[in-house]
Formats: structure tokens, C-alpha cells, sequence
């Protein structure tokens, strides 16, 4: 993976990923690391407290330890303590994240965050084994393997995830509103992420998920449209773009899907404290462009880079935004490599949308509010179970997370209540797929899709919806599904 100098090339992370550690959510840069500059006598000082405790620890401790450990153990921490986003990459770690960002990784396809001190799942990544078993978002994991999780760091629990394909793993889950534990025996598989997927609709109309920001996702977007256009005497006459529960990923990746749909215009700016930090990324004018309707859906699982793009397009007034709040991860992470092969992974920049929001901790109100309906009882999996409420993590919600910033974030959409109160993630599927494995049995349907249900009737009816788009940050109408 190339280093960037001037060019941030984020990473996700909604939070940290099992198995796909930086995928989610974080925006990455590859920059060289400058060498230590001169410390004040104040930091002197600390440094010998650390020196001192660091003795002590090696004298005195149980069983003997390393330096390397100890040393390792402070990084972590130092870290963590920071925000949610900013860690200590191990070499291995390192290495893995290079790989991850090239779409193929090894391990169980899963994102985890620590909440409440918890290891607790955002949420399975499309058809990986996590997926595949019915692990759901909120789930907690309690043990990975014999191992409990208590205490445990999110570097330890990607190290113990990881594994051989073929390899097996079992995770013992803590499930909102079911009494007893559930056990999931996986089995390890390579985790090739198709970031772009795609299904025509009733109508000519086109029907596009980006899972994740991924290298090559803009060059996977560019062919599907072509193939598109080709199929359909060049015209698109509606097109939705599914962004919800798409974590993130690479800042350059985001920066052209969206320059795809604009004709000129600012994308996404960044600032920090250094110059070098201040970027900004605009869309190139067209020769043609046509302005065919569209509707972007997202959720709370719609973060970091994909907020980028949603942000990009309701601001541009391109597109109107359909579902229901944004994760609000609005923070750039830049790589840091270290002499000895690892790397520091930290948060050096917020970034804006191009009317100047920080989402941090906010996030991207839709323009029409379309809730998720909550579950059957024949749609549970396990029986007896109460129906579930699936609370959702948010960038709010995670410890050590810094506030917005600005002087007058977003209200939220009509109909999500108080800041303190966001609605429930819609699970997304592209239309053809059925409800997902585990699901109840005698359960003949899947579930409907309501929230593309509008976004389809949104384009049906695009006279009706139209003028929405020139009114600014301005909310309207809650849609209430079941």
C-alpha cells in the first residue's frame, strides 16, 4: 500500500473492527513519522514518573515482564484514552490493516466496538460467517472461545478472532432480552468484501449498495453504471443509493463515488491543527451530466466516509437522504508508521460537509424520516424470546468520543426525539436477498423493506419531491412504518 504524503487516505471505523480492523468507519493517511520534537520540563518529569513506575513494575510484579510488554501495554493505553478511533498497531495489526484495506482479509467478517467496558457487536459484515450464523448488532460477546472477554482490549479480541481459514472459533453471546447465553461455532473463511452491489427495479430503476469504501469500489461503481446505461439506451431514469450500515473506509474512495454523481462543487473538507491537515476535495465539472433523480438511504450504521458521500449529495442538493439518523463519526484518522514496523493509528482532523457541518457525534439528519417496523415474534430466532429493541451504538455513545465542535450542529430529524434518543438501525438488504440465516422458522416471507420501499416511490412520484431539495438544511415530514 502506497504512502501518501499530502493525500489523507481515511479508514473507517466506526468503531474498531474484529477482522476487519480500519475498514469502518476509518479514514486513513499514509504520512512518514517526523521525529520527536523537544519536550518541555513538565514532561520531562512525567517521563521519569513513567521510568520510575516501569522499575518498579519489573521488580516487584509476580511473575516476570518484559519491557517490550510493559512498553507496549503504556502505548495502548495512552492511546485509548484518547478517543474511540486512535490506537497502537502491532506489526501484525499493521500488516493486517494493509491487507484489509485491499478488500480481502481473513477472520469472521464482524465489527466490534467496547461499550461499557463490554466488547459489544455494530454489526456482521455482508455474507461473512458472522453474518451467515445471525449475529446481530448490540449482541455482546462474553467469551471468545474459553476465553472471557472481560477487560479485554479490541487489539486482543482481533488477535484471538483471527485465524486460518477453515479454522473454527466459538463466540458465547449475551442477547438483549433473551435469558440465556447463545453459542455461535464459526468457522474462519478469507472475508472478500464486494463493496458494490447492485439490482434493477421495477421501472428502469437502479438500485445500488455500497458495503464498504474500498480500494477499487469507485472503478466497481463506474462499470455497474456504464453496464447500466449500455442496457438502458444510456438514460437513468431513477437510481437509489443504499449507504445504511456501510461503516466506511478509504477518504479517496468516498471522495470519487460522490464526485460520480455531482457536476462540480465542493465534496469534503478537513481540518486540524497542522496545514497539513487542511484538505479539501471537490467534485469535476462535466461535459455531460445528467441530473437524474436519486435518493440515498441511511442509518445509524452509516458512518465516517459514507456520511461523507450523504453528506456531499443532500448539501450539493443532488439527492434527498431517506431513513433515519447517521452514526456521526466525523473525525480523520491518519496511519503513523514507527521504525519497528508498527504503527500509530491517530485522530489528527475533523472533517466538514461542503454547506461546513461537523457531524462529529451529531450526525446526518435525513431529509424524509422512514423508521424501521419493529420485529414480529415469528421473526425471532429462538423461542420464547421477547421482541428485540436492538439499541444502537453511535459515535455519542462510545467512551472517550470528543464533541462536534461547531457553533450550531444539525438538529435532529422531525421525529427522532431528543439528541439522547436516536431510532433504530434498518437492517438493509439489497431486494433480492431473503432474511438471513438463523431466521425463525415458519417465518415464509422476508421482512419488508420499507425504507426502499419509499425510496422507490420517491422516485416514482420525483415531481412531488423535488423542490425538497433546494430548501436546505430544512427537515420534513416524518414517515412512520408499522
Amino acid at each position: 500500500m502506497k504512502r501518501l504524503i499530502s493525500q489523507l487516505k481515511p479508514k473507517r471505523t466506526l468503531t474498531a473492527l474484529a477482522l476487519a480492523l480500519a475498514m469502518s468507519l476509518l479514514m486513513l493517511s499514509y504520512v512518514e513519522v517526523r521525529r520527536a520534537q523537544a519536550v518541555s520540563d513538565g514532561s520531562y518529569r512525567e517521563l521519569a514518573t513513567f521510568a520510575n513506575v516501569l522499575a518498579i513494575v519489573q521488580k516487584n510484579y509476580v511473575e516476570p515482564v518484559t519491557t517490550k510488554r510493559l512498553i507496549e501495554g503504556a502505548i495502548t493505553g495512552m492511546l485509548s484514552s484518547l478517543d474511540p478511533h486512535s490506537a497502537y498497531l502491532t506489526p501484525d495489526l499493521y500488516r493486517d490493516l494493509e491487507v484489509e484495506t485491499r478488500g480481502s482479509f481473513g477472520g469472521l467478517g464482524i465489527e466490534i466496538t467496547l461499550r461499557n467496558d463490554q466488547l459489544t457487536v455494530v454489526s456482521p459484515i455482508e455474507d461473512t460467517p458472522a453474518y451467515r450464523a445471525g449475529i446481530k448488532p448490540a449482541d455482546e460477546i462474553v467469551k471468545i472461545n474459553n476465553d472471557f472477554t472481560h477487560g479485554m482490549t479490541l487489539t486482543q479480541a482481533v488477535k484471538r478472532m483471527r485465524g486460518p481459514k477453515g479454522s473454527k472459533i466459538t463466540l458465547t453471546i449475551r442477547r438483549k432480552n433473551v435469558a440465556q447465553l447463545l453459542t455461535f461455532t464459526l468457522t474462519r473463511d478469507v472475508i472478500k468484501i464486494k463493496s458494490v452491489k447492485t439490482q434493477n427495479l421495477k421501472d428502469d430503476l437502479l438500485y445500488l449498495r455500497i458495503t464498504t469504501f474500498e480500494d477499487g469500489t469507485s472503478h466497481d461503481l463506474d462499470q455497474t453504471l456504464d453496464k447500466f446505461k449500455h442496457d438502458h439506451q444510456g438514460q437513468i431514469k431513477g437510481l437509489v443509493l443504499d449507504l445504511r450500515d456501510n461503516p466506511g473506509g478509504l477518504l479517496n474512495q468516498a471522495v470519487k463515488t460522490a464526485n460520480e454523481f455531482l457536476d462540480g462543487g465542493l465534496i469534503v473538507y478537513t481540518e486540524g491543527r497542522r496545514q497539513s491537515q487542511e484538505q479539501k476535495y471537490f467534485s469535476e465539472k462535466k461535459v455531460r451530466f445528467a441530473p437524474y433523480p436519486m435518493v440515498v438511504l441511511v442509518n445509524g450504521g452509516s458512518a465516517s466516509a459514507s456520511e461523507i458521500v450523504a453528506g456531499a449529495l443532500q448539501d450539493q442538493h443532488r439527492a434527498l437522504l431517506v431513513g433515519t439518523q447517521t452514526f456521526g463519526k466525523g473525525s480523520v484518522q491518519t496511519i503513523l508508521p514507527l521504525d519497528d514496523h508498527s504503527a500509530l493509528r491517530l485522530t489528527t482532523a475533523r472533517y466538514y460537509t461542503p454547506s461546513g457541518r461537523s457531524i462529529q457525534a451529531v450526525g446526518i439528519a435525513p431529509d424524509i424520516v422512514v423508521e424501521e417496523p419493529k420485529p414480529s415474534l415469528a421473526s425471532l430466532e429462538l423461542r420464547g424470546a421477547t421482541v428485540e429493541t436492538n439499541e444502537e451504538i453511535r459515535e455519542r455513545d462510545l467512551p472517550h468520543h470528543f464533541e462536534n465542535g461547531g457553533q450550531n450542529p444539525p438538529p435532529p430529524a422531525a421525529g427522532h426525539g431528543a439528541p439522547g434518543k436516536p431510532a433504530r438501525p434498518a437492517t438493509s438488504r439489497t431486494p433480492s436477498e431473503k432474511a438471513g440465516a438463523g431466521a425463525a422458522k415458519g417465518a415464509e416471507k422476508p421482512p419488508k423493506d420499507v425504507q426502499l420501499e419509499k425510496a422507490v416511490s420517491i422516485l416514482k412520484h420525483w415531481g412531488q419531491y423535488k423542490s425538497l431539495l433546494e430548501k436546505g438544511q430544512e427537515r420534513y415530514a416524518t414517515t412512520s412504518a408499522g
